[in-house]
C-alpha cells in the first residue's frame, strides 16, 4: 500500500515570522509636513500616518520621552492637525449648524474644544476651533477627513460660505518650561493668554498664530506655522531658543495623555459612539437657539441615557506596553466590550487605560477581565482622570 501522505505541521504562533511593518509601501500619495526633514535629522525613529500625512511617533525610548515632558519642554511636529477654514457671511451659523457646542459666546481670538457628530449623534471628529473673526473659524482635526464632510453640509444647508484647508501647520511646545520658552520667543503677548486663547505674531519674520493649547494636560502651547515654506526655519528658531530649557524634540505621548483623560479619535471614540458614552456630553448644548446635525439623536440618548461608557480601569500586573489592537473585556465569563487605550504610568505605577463595555457595567468598583495578548488579567473600574481632574496644570 502507498504509505500515507503526511500533513505539513502547522508553525507556533509564537515561532511565526514577524511581519516586517517597514514593507507596508508609502509613495507620494502621503503627505510630508513643512516640519518632516526637520524631524528626520532630529532622529526621528518611527512614523504613522494620521490625516494622511506622516505623524513622528518617537525619537527615544516613550518613557523617557515622557519624563522629558513632565520636567522640561517637548516640541511635537502636528502638522497632521490639518485645519478647515470656514468663512463666509454664514460662517458663525455653518459653525452652529457643524457643532453641538454653542459658540455665541466664543470670542474672536479664543479656541473651544467641539465635536462633529452625524445625524445619529455619532462623533465624527472632535478638533479644536479657532474663532478668527465673526464669521472666520478654523478647525484643527483629529484622523477624520472634515474637509470632504464640511463640503457636503455647505453644500445643502443654503449657507453662504466657503470651505477650504488653510495654509497652517501647528507645532506643539509642551511641558514646564514651555512658558519660559514663550516668554523668551514672544513675550508678555502670548505668556499673558488664558487657556484656549490665541494671538497672531512673528518670529524672526516667520508668521505664526499661537495657541494656548496642547494634547498633554501640561503647560503647552501650539506654534500654527502660516507659511508652508519656512518650516525649518520656525523649528530652528524654536530649538535653538530652547537650548537653555533642555528643549527635545519627542512623539506625542500616550502614558501622558491616558493619565489626563484625553481621548484619542479612531481608539477611543470613532463615528459608533457619541458623546454622552464617552463622558463628553459637557460639549452638547441641547438648548442652544440654532439647529445643528445630530440634535434629535442626542436629545433621544441623553433622555434615554447611553447604553455604553466608556470607564477608566486599573489593570493588574506588570507592566504593559500600548495597546496595538483592542483587548477584548470580559465579566462572570460573559465578554462585554474592549479596551481601547491602555498603558503602564510610570508615575502611579499602575497600568490604566479605557475600556468600552455596557452601561450597567460600569459602576465604580466592578472588576473585569482583560484578555491580554499575555494571558487574562484582572482589571477594576477607576474614576477619570487619573491626575489632575480639575485641569489646574494646563492652566497654571
Amino acid at each position: 500500500m502507498p504509505a500515507k501522505k503526511q500533513r505539513p505541521r502547522r508553525k507556533s504562533a509564537s515561532k511565526s515570522k514577524v511581519y516586517d511593518m517597514a514593507l507596508i509601501q508609502r509613495g507620494a500619495r502621503l503627505r510630508r509636513s513643512p516640519f518632516f526633514d526637520s524631524t528626520l535629522k532630529a532622529g526621528c525613529k518611527s512614523y504613522t500616518v494620521y490625516n494622511h500625512t506622516f505623524l513622528p511617533s518617537y525619537y527615544d525610548d516613550p518613557v523617557t520621552e515622557y519624563w522629558h515632558l513632565l520636567k522640561h519642554v517637548a516640541l511635537w511636529d502636528v502638522a497632521v492637525e490639518r485645519n478647515v477654514e470656514i468663512r463666509g457671511p454664514d460662517g458663525l451659523d455653518f459653525m452652529q449648524l457643524l457643532t453641538p457646542r454653542d459658540l455665541e459666546k466664543c470670542r474672536v481670538g479664543q479656541g473651544k474644544y467641539v465635536l462633529i457628530t452625524d445625524d445619529a449623534g455619532g462623533i465624527l471628529n472632535d478638533p479644536v476651533l479657532l474663532r478668527l473673526e465673526e464669521n472666520r473659524f478654523w478647525i484643527a482635526l483629529a484622523d477624520s477627513d472634515i474637509l470632504l464632510w464640511a463640503k457636503g453640509v455647505a453644500r445643502g444647508s443654503g449657507l453662504d460660505v466657503t470651505i477650504s484647508e488653510p495654509d497652517a501647520s501647528p507645532l506643539q511646545v509642551q511641558g514646564p518650561k514651555s512658558k519660559a520658552l514663550m516668554a523668551d520667543l514672544f513675550g508678555e503677548k502670548v505668556t499673558a493668554l488664558p487657556y484656549y486663547f490665541f494671538t497672531p505674531t512673528e518670529l524672526d519674520g516667520i508668521p505664526v498664530l499661537v495657541t494656548r493649547t496642547g494634547w498633554t494636560a501640561e503647560v503647552g502651547y501650539e506654534l500654527y506655522l502660516l507659511d508652508a515654506s519656512r518650516g525649518e526655519d520656525l523649528w530652528n528658531a524654536v530649538m535653538k531658543a530652547g537650548k537653555p530649557y533642555n528643549i527635545r524634540p519627542t512623539g506625542p505621548s500616550d502614558i501622558r495623555r491616558i493619565e489626563a483623560g484625553i481621548l484619542n479619535y479612531g481608539a477611543d471614540m470613532t463615528m459608533e459612539n457619541n458623546p454622552y458614552e464617552v463622558d463628553l456630553g459637557r460639549l452638547v448644548d441641547l438648548d442652544k437657539s440654532s439647529d445643528f446635525i445630530g440634535r434629535a439623536a442626542l436629545q433621544r440618548i441623553k433622555d434615554e441615557g447611553p447604553k455604553r461608557k466608556l470607564a477608566g480601569i486599573e489593570i493588574s500586573g506588570e507592566p504593559i506596553g500600548f495597546n496595538m489592537t483592542k483587548w477584548p473585556v470580559e465579566r462572570r465569563g460573559r465578554p462585554i466590550g474592549r479596551v481601547t487605550s491602555a498603558i503602564y504610568s510610570p508615575r502611579l505605577k499602575k497600568n490604566i487605560g479605557y475600556a468600552i463595555v455596557p452601561s450597567e457595567h460600569a459602576d465604580l468598583g466592578n472588576e473585569l477581565i482583560v484578555l491580554h495578548p499575555d494571558g487574562p488579567r484582572t482589571a477594576v473600574i477607576v474614576k477619570k482622570p487619573f491626575i489632575d481632574p480639575g485641569k489646574e496644570i494646563p492652566k497654571s
